[in-house]
């Protein structure tokens, strides 16, 4: 499981976005039958998947919990706009 709390949580939020709209596409009375029926098809399918999710989210926190599995920092060490990186941008490579 390469999964992060973070990202896990921000799929499941993306998931219940996409959730909310297709359950309000699956009601729609303006709308055909057929496309109701294909919405509420791609609903359930949409509900598997953050159930899935959350169910590996819950996994996680127990396992770290239990002491299982370390959560890790990732530190992010961002090169654009900083001349230091640069060919003859002039930086003297002290920090």
């Amino acid at each position: 499981m390469a999964e992060t709390v973070g990202s896990l949580v921000d799929k499941i939020a993306i998931v219940e976005l996409k959730r909310f709209h297709m359950a309000e596409q699956a009601e729609r009375a303006d709308a055909a039958e057929a496309h109701r029926v294909a919405c509420r098809e791609r609903l359930a399918i949409l509900t598997m998947q953050r159930d899935d999710l959350v169910e590996e989210l819950d996994q996680l926190v127990e396992d770290v919990l239990a002491g299982r599995r370390v959560l890790k920092v990732y530190r992010q060490f961002k090169m654009y706009n900083d001349p230091r990186y640069r060919a003859g941008g002039g930086g003297d490579g002290a920090t």
